[in-house]
């Protein structure tokens, strides 16, 4: 049961419903690292750019165990 928590988790990282195909979530996965991408910030405070990092770690995550799900 926990794992599906988890997994669940990871598709409300990527904005998405968890019978999203794969190319949806690579789709999603583009659109949520161009938005939280380290080098999108730009001059913004310490404290929002950490956010934005972690928020950027985290769409990674959720792309990996996604797309290896099978």
């Amino acid at each position: 049961a926990m794992y599906q928590v988890d997994k669940d988790r990871y598709y409300r990282i990527l904005e998405i419903e968890p019978n999203a195909s794969d190319d949806e979530i690579k789709t999603a996965y583009r659109k949520m690292a161009k938005k939280y991408h380290p080098d999108k910030l730009g001059d913004v405070g310490e404290d929002v750019k950490n956010a934005g990092i972690e928020k950027f770690r985290q769409v990674q995550e959720a792309y990996e165990k996604l797309i290896n799900r099978k």
